[in-house]
């Protein structure tokens, strides 16, 4: 009988399915794997190119963020600019509307001062026609009316000349050297010599010997340079009276006066003063200037440009120091340029004392 084959439990067919099948597990794992690997490369790259993008935009964003600062820098500099022009454009408003102010009431006082002036020339007029002839037959240094009132004084061409003591005060600053601002800027640098001899100021000498022609022989008379201050044009005779007749002293302040050479600036506050120095007090007062003076009783303690305002300031605080009891200021004003203000100040202190106010052309006397 023949003998059975054994069967094999585990046979080669077996091992080779596990094997099969071990392998197809891996291999399916090798697939998984190599995808999801590709998978997170490409959420790598893509968070990547997601970071790259939010850097450049962070990077953008600092960039805009310094232009914004500087951008604010420049409009907080507009802002304090434009702060400091408001305040001076407000300034300049607040100025312009003081000149305003000062214009229109200088402008009505014009008007009514024009009547009195055209009622005066016209009643000076009647009375110079009268006196023409009488005047003619005088001779120099003699009375042509008599006035009452203080002292006594003579009417020749609408100025009031003489009385009993009389005060010349005469400009003697840098602008009595030439009517223009670029003339008195190019003598004020040359020579005294060439001073001595320039136009105006000899005009300004021959109005002074014009108004001492007319002074009576039995008045009394003193006489002062001033620019920034004043002096008595005969020395040692500082607040005392000197006797008209006597020829010696007026020759010599008039002596004085033309080796005078005109600088510095004026000060009719301290040219007023004379006034209250001198004892007893002039019962007439002659004014030779030019214009509004440049500074007050002392120099400022800054130095600065003095403006139109700046004088207008120093004119007004110059009368104001008269005080009361104020003779007579009879005003000769030389032309100037400039100076558009000086005419108004000075015919309204002629006014305001009961003296004259004239300015002469240029061939005057």
């Amino acid at each position: 009988m023949a003998r059975r084959r054994q069967t094999e439990t585990f046979g080669l067919s077996f091992l080779d399915v596990i094997c099969c099948g071990f392998g197809a597990v891996i291999l399916f794992y090798t697939i998984i794997s190599a995808q999801s690997g590709m998978s997170l490369r490409h959420e790598n790259e893509q968070l990547a190119a997601e970071a790259k993008l939010l850097e450049k935009r962070v990077l953008e964003g600092y960039k805009y963020l310094a232009e914004l600062r500087n951008s604010m820098a420049r409009t907080d500099q507009d802002k304090a600019r434009a702060s400091g022009r408001a305040r001076e454009v407000a300034e300049r408003l607040e100025r312009t509307r003081q000149e305003l102010a000062r214009y229109e009431f200088d402008t009505l006082a014009r008007r009514e001062s024009l009547e009195r002036l055209k009622a005066d020339l016209k009643s000076l007029e009647e009375e110079n026609r009268r006196l023409k002839a009488a005047t003619e037959r005088q001779p120099a240094g003699q009375q042509v009316m008599q006035v009452a009132g203080d002292g006594d004084r003579q009417y020749l061409t609408g100025l009031k000349v003489g009385g009993r003591r009389v005060l010349i005060l005469v400009d003697a600053s840098a602008s009595m050297l030439d009517e223009t601002l670029v003339n008195i800027l190019r003598l004020r640098n040359m020579s005294d010599d060439r001073k001595l001899r320039a136009d105006k100021w000899r005009q300004a000498i021959g109005v002074v010997d014009w108004v001492s022609a007319q002074m009576p022989a039995g008045s009394q008379f003193q006489m002062y340079a001033f620019n920034t201050a004043a002096w008595p044009l005969v020395e040692g005779s500082d607040g005392s009276w000197l006797a008209a007749k006597d020829g010696k002293s007026l020759n010599a302040a008039l002596t004085r006066l033309r080796k005078t050479p005109p600088t510095g600036g004026s000060s009719l506050e301290n040219a007023f003063a004379v006034i209250r120095k001198l004892s007893p007090q002039p019962d007439n007062v002659i004014l030779v200037t030019d214009g509004l003076p440049t500074q007050g009783a002392k120099p400022p303690l800054i130095k600065k440009f003095v403006d139109t305002e700046d004088r207008e300031d120093l004119m007004q605080k110059a009368v104001r120091s008269l005080g009361s009891g104020v003779p007579p200021i009879n005003v000769i004003l030389l032309p100037m340029e400039g100076d558009p203000a000086a005419p108004t100040y000075f015919w309204r202190l002629a006014q305001s004392t009961g003296g004259a106010f004239m300015s002469p052309s240029g061939d005057w006397p």
